[in-house]
This record gives C-alpha cells, structure tokens and sequence, in this order.
C-alpha cells in the first residue's frame, strides 16, 4: 500500500497552510535554483511526478509547454492543482508515481518536486521514467538531501535551554525506511545516499548535467522565520538529468 498521507484532513490541513502552499513557486525557497535547471519548455511534452497543487504543470505551460500531465496520489492535491488551473491542456491523474507506465517516449520533459523521497525504490521509477522520456530528454527532480534524510526524525539537536546546537547525521550508509516528523505529524520517508542518487542515473543511461544544494533565496533569509537556521545544512538537493 502507497503512503498517502497528503489525504488525511489534519495533515493536508497544515501542509495548505505553509508559504510554500500559500505563496506558490516564489514562497518555495529552493524555487531561485530550482527554475534555472529546468529546460526550454517551449512545446514540450511534460510529465510532473508528485505535482501537489499543480505549480510546476502551470508553469510550464505559461513557459511554452505544448501538454503537461501531472501525478498525485492524493485527490485533496489534484482537486486544488484543479481549482487553480485555468488552461486546458494540463490533466491531472490521481496516482502512485511508482505505478506510472506510459508508453515509450512520451514526454520531452519529466520533473518532480520533494516527492521521490516517499517513494521506496528509486530505480524502479528511474526505469519508468527512461522508458517514457524522449531520446534526449530532460529529467529534473529535487529531493530532501541525504545529510537531511539520514537521521530521521529530522529536527535539530537542542541544548537544555532549546537553543539550536547542530544538526544530527547518523546511520548515513544505512538506506531505507525513516520515520519523520513532518508538521507534527509522523511520515515515512525513504533515505538513500548521494551515490545512490547520482549512480542510479548513470547507471541507467543518464547523463547528468547539473547537481546543486540549494540555499534559500537572500529575500527569504531575514523575512522567513528559521531560514536563517537552513544555512547551517542542506536540506535539499536538485539534479538535471537528460536521456542519453
């Protein structure tokens, strides 16, 4: 069974409230670099793995795209990506990303955006996403960082008084199953290590053209509560792939 918390009221509560929910792709603090790996959308095929609310499906058609389908296994996202999508050629479809199987190359361009993390085996959606991306295609995802992933409960480590002391890293090489807390509410995530991220693509046909760990945006720094905090470990990173 597919973990769908997005779906249970409570959680999909909490997540709406989140600027990043609220304020779109500019409220989303990796967005500055995130935007500068993606492709010419210019009518292009698009596939959006995890999309949520549907920011990135609109952005690539306001940016040329010719057709973008987006995945979501949680019906509460699709029905907002659907009440804020006035074009007609983004379809949403409620599904498992590990479950798609489209014919072969039938998009130009597959992202996804801090979802793959939930997903228990990479590959199997690297397979999956070799088998429906064009020759020449671009593959562009972001994930939560290893270093943010390996503990798992994913908070700082305090001292007595609750002062931020540093961020814990342990069980590193141990890939798997964590247990993370996510706006109060416990979520299970999947932790894989930088190689594993980076060779599953070249061992699969990749060519992978750029790797980066975000900072937030220097607007966000003294105006976002704790963004400051997000510059002592990375807590996400970005990879631009393309179809060999």
């Amino acid at each position: 069974m597919k973990q769908n918390k997005y779906d249970d009221d409570t959680f999909f509560n909490k997540y709406s409230n989140m600027d990043r929910s609220k304020n779109g792709l500019e409220g989303a603090g990796e967005w500055h670099e995130l935007k500068n790996m993606l492709p010419d959308f210019k009518d292009k095929r698009v596939l959006d793995l995890g999309c949520g609310f549907g920011w990135h499906c609109r952005y690539a058609v306001e940016n040329g795209a010719r057709s973008v389908i987006g995945i979501d296994i949680s019906q509460k996202m699709l029905s907002e990506a659907k009440s804020k999508t006035k074009c007609g050629n983004i379809e949403y479809i409620c599904m498992p990303i590990e479950d798609i199987d489209f014919p072969e190359e039938s998009f130009d361009v597959v992202i996804s955006s801090l979802a793959l993390h939930y997903v228990k085996s990479f590959e199997d959606v690297l397979v999956r996403v070799y088998k429906c991306l064009s020759k020449g295609g671009d593959f562009v995802f972001s994930v939560e960082h290893p270093i943010f992933t390996a503990q798992g409960p994913q908070d700082w480590y305090y001292d007595g008084k609750g002062n931020i002391l540093h961020w814990p890293v342990d069980h590193y090489f141990t890939e798997g199953i964590r247990n993370a807390k996510f706006l109060g509410e416990e979520v299970i995530k999947y932790h894989r290590t930088l190689t594993t991220y980076l060779n599953s693509l070249i061992k699969l046909g990749f060519e992978i053209t750029g790797v980066v760990e975000p900072k937030p945006a220097e607007n966000m720094l003294n105006t976002v509560p704790g963004m400051l905090d997000e510059l002592r470990r990375p807590m996400m990173l970005l990879v631009s792939a393309r179809k060999k």
